[in-house]
């Protein structure tokens, strides 16, 4: 693992780096080998698990530097890292993401209004998007807390047949705040 410290941010930083030694980085004098089929060759001295590696025309990677003696593979290193990126790409690309949008709203907001809104807040679920909706309260529209309950009910039914209250309803503050996630 690998500590960055940086002053120009204040802080320290942490960036995992994965240092695979090869060939003649790898510093045992003794290694546990396995062949590219697979089959162990056993503990042998680095300088001849170096040259069956040659013989082969492959390289020796070290797979696990922790172990006693350290076990090495004869593989082609090249094709090994090109078929882990390919596995990381793959990976990223399976893992859903999304965001959090957020329609802010107050108790007096006129139908036409609420009408767009819950438009906006529609497209943002049929994105796979969750959606906060916040209905601010400023000086005495405190009062007005059950108009606010209102217009966060009758968003909820407008778009219950492609969304779900993941939050109910609650105050934080003077605002009134539900979340919605896609079905």
């Amino acid at each position: 693992m690998l500590i960055i410290l940086s002053k120009k941010h204040g802080g320290v930083s942490i960036a995992k780096q994965e240092k695979i030694n090869t060939n003649r980085n790898i510093r045992a004098k003794e290694v546990r080998v396995i062949d590219p089929d697979g089959k162990q060759l056993g503990v042998i001295s680095i300088h001849n698990a170096l040259n069956i590696a040659g013989d082969f025309g492959l390289d020796l990677v070290e797979v696990s530097p922790t172990a006693r003696p350290p076990v090495c593979k004869i593989m082609d290193f090249g094709r090994y890292k090109y078929e882990a990126t390919k596995k990381r790409q793959e990976a990223k690309k399976k893992q859903s993401t999304f965001q959090v949008k957020e329609i802010k709203l107050r108790p007096k907001t006129d139908t036409h209004d609420l009408d767009t809104k819950i438009g906006h807040i529609k497209k943002f679920l049929n994105k796979k998007d969750k959606v906060k909706v916040t209905v601010m309260f400023r000086g005495r529209e405190i009062t007005l807390s059950s108009k606010g309950r209102e217009l966060l009910s009758k968003i909820a039914e407008e778009t219950d047949e492609i969304s779900f209250v993941e939050q109910y309803p609650k105050f934080e503050g003077r605002t009134m705040v539900m979340l919605l996630s896609p079905k």
